[in-house]
């Protein structure tokens, strides 16, 4: 039996995360992580009275960064000594299926992959209810990261990825060098590819949150965007 473990960051997400984490556990068994930059602690609160097991949550008290919530969840998870055979990060807001979640384990070990993406730009993939401006912007960001980095991939910033222990582990110690927030995706990807992991593509039906508040805003645009060619120096530079 294979070990798992879900990696969740969360901001402000009281009206999702119980949901969210009742909906994985219908599907899957799984250790879940909860990392909430909230600092209202109403979420705290509904997870702990929840009482649900093999259930990690901590609040670093600051907006922090998806990209270091995430790093932060994998180190707390191996930290633990729990066995691992694959670290799953989805954000919090029902953007990504937990009905997905089977499929894309099982062609994860079945193609003995260290990183798998789930790619809103692959053929046979969906994007549900962004409106155009998100749409046009997603795609310019990933076209953009495509050309600057270098990496045969199709989607850099989709937050739904899967990854072997040894690549949890690289990551934790080589990436977090252009920024806190969803730059760290795209350096996610370089790190990997630099170091010949094996990365795979799969198909994916992404919606847009129905419920709460996007965390998207000009700054994080503005942020990704100097961290991307922060990363193409670095990369120039070989010093990734």
């Amino acid at each position: 039996m294979k070990s798992i473990a879900i990696v969740i960051p969360a901001y402000n997400e009281k009206e999702n995360i119980l949901k969210l984490v009742q909906s994985i556990r219908k599907k899957l068994n799984c250790t879940i992580i909860i990392v909430d930059d909230s600092s209202d602690l109403i979420t705290k609160k509904i997870i702990k009275e929840s009482k649900i097991k093999n259930l990690l949550y901590f609040n670093r008290g600051k907006k922090s960064g998806r990209g270091s919530a995430v790093l932060f969840g994998f180190k707390k998870i191996l930290q633990s000594k729990k066995k691992v055979d694959c670290l799953i990060e989805m954000d919090a807001d029902f953007s990504h299926s937990p009905s997905e979640l089977k499929k894309n384990i099982l062609y994860f070990f079945n193609n003995s992959l260290d990183l798998l993406i789930c790619s809103r730009y692959l053929k046979g993939s969906k994007i549900i209810n962004w409106p155009l401006s998100r749409k046009i912007l997603s795609k310019l960001s990933n076209s953009l990261a495509r050309l600057l980095l270098e990496v045969p991939v199709h989607d850099y910033t989709n937050g739904f990825r899967f990854y072997s222990k040894s690549a949890a582990q690289t990551i934790i110690k080589n990436c977090n060098k252009s920024g806190g927030g969803f730059i760290i995706l795209s350096e996610i990807i370089l790190v990997l590819w630099k170091k010949n992991f094996k990365i795979s593509e799969t198909t994916t039906i992404f919606r847009n949150r129905v419920r709460g508040e996007s965390s998207v805003n000009i700054k994080l645009i503005m942020d990704s965007l100097i961290g991307l060619f922060k990363l193409y120096l670095l990369k120039k530079s070989s010093k990734i």
